[in-house]
């Protein structure tokens, strides 16, 4: 949407103008009849969100357990109804907590520690190393995925990259967790795996971003600001690799490694 805008320079001179604003709604997402959760997210892309908010959140195992994805816009905002395979809501009913969404919240409303989500050890499909010059590639690469931001400078990206740097699927919203859970949906419902490539995001590397990873089964996470020190402790655990602080003129790998093209430097 377009919102009219009053710009100062330095001087203290005003224009009159305009300035586009990233849309952001109330996103209510329903398993059966039962409300689940409400997250504050961009409306687009709301089947790939929920697919894989499914996965991160521990609902589903496989994209098969969700039989069908109902948008309902509303006044007051959006209600995504999931239709869960039986036997999976039946364990879904089991487990059901209360979580009260927030922009860019990944833990939010979780009851105890234990409740958390978390990967199994050993779950990592393809645990190859990438080369330097493929997190630049992506990096590089990567500002042509992303249309809401260059036109709003306030959304986050997700992408799923090729081992070569090319990116193969790009998703944005304004929370960092929710454009990852975009992204982790949009592969499941294409069919495709974690597999020989790696999650590129324009967020910090928390815990929440490396366990979201590792529950979809990439072996590595490239993210453009700094890790937390769980996000490492979590990362080194789960034998993941996390380059962070990834910029076109270098990266720093915290945990695991990345492999030198002929002992060349990082562009």
């Amino acid at each position: 949407m377009a919102a009219r805008t009053i710009r100062f320079d330095a001087a203290g001179s005003a224009t009159k103008g305009s300035a586009e604003v990233v849309s952001e709604a109330a996103v209510n997402i329903v398993y059966g009849t039962l409300p689940y959760a409400v997250m504050m997210a961009t409306p687009s892309d709301l089947e790939d969100f929920v697919t894989g908010f499914s996965l991160t959140e521990g609902i589903i195992r496989t994209v098969d357990e969700i039989r069908g994805i109902t948008i309902t816009p509303r006044a007051e905002g959006i209600v995504a109804s999931v239709d869960l395979a039986p036997g999976r809501f039946r364990e879904h009913l089991a487990r059901r907590r209360n979580l009260s969404g927030r922009t860019s919240c990944g833990l939010c409303g979780v009851e105890s520690l234990a409740d958390i989500p978390s990967a199994a050890p050993g779950g990592l499909r393809d645990a190859s190393t990438i080369t330097p010059q493929a997190v630049a590639a992506a990096l590089e690469a990567l500002e042509t995925c992303q249309p809401l931001h260059r036109l709003t400078r306030s959304v986050h990206a997700a992408a799923w990259c090729g081992r070569d740097g090319s990116i193969l699927a790009a998703r944005e919203d304004v929370g960092r967790h929710n454009a990852l859970d975009k992204l982790i949906g949009a592969r499941l419902r294409a069919g495709a795996t974690a597999g020989d490539g790696f999650v590129l995001v324009t967020s910090r590397a928390s815990f929440e971003m490396v366990e979201k990873t590792a529950i979809f089964g990439a072996s590595t996470l490239v993210a453009v600001s700094a890790p937390t020190s769980l996000a490492v402790e979590r990362a080194r655990a789960l034998g993941m690799t996390l380059v962070a602080v990834a910029r076109r003129d270098g990266c720093i790998v915290f945990t695991g490694d990345l492999t030198p093209e002929r002992e060349t430097a990082f562009p």
